[in-house]
């Protein structure tokens, strides 16, 4: 892959690294904070038990994201960027363009979650 491509997509993932970053800091600022005083009955308590549970499911998402997203610029500091890890073909520039944390080719692909999809 052209080192122009190779920058472009490193700077994707940076600002979209920066975003999670971001979103996670303003999370504790705002949405995990809770006060029981706050909460003058039990439904209110549930509703609000409920919004943080949520709160952390979209948390542990962004934390996944930010793995990926180290392990792909891994992959561009060490030329593998871009590159199926079944086939080991160049993974579609498009496919690239739409999730650039991408590891397998679309066949790759297909085939894993046929088998996931068998096996589950």
């Amino acid at each position: 892959m052209e080192a122009k491509t190779l920058a472009r997509f490193k700077k994707i993932l940076l600002e979209e690294k920066q975003r999670l970053l971001n979103n996670s800091k303003n999370a504790l600022k705002h949405e995990l904070a809770l006060s029981p005083d706050d909460l003058p009955d039990e439904t209110d308590l549930a509703a609000s038990e409920i919004n943080q549970n949520l709160v952390f499911r979209l948390r542990d998402r962004e934390r996944q994201m930010l793995s990926k997203i180290d392990q792909a610029l891994a992959r561009i500091d060490d030329g593998t960027f871009g590159l199926c890890e079944d086939c080991e073909e160049p993974i579609e520039p498009k496919r690239l363009e739409a999730r650039p944390v991408s590891t397998l080719c679309i066949a790759c692909k297909e085939r894993q979650e046929h088998r996931e999809k068998i096996y589950a």
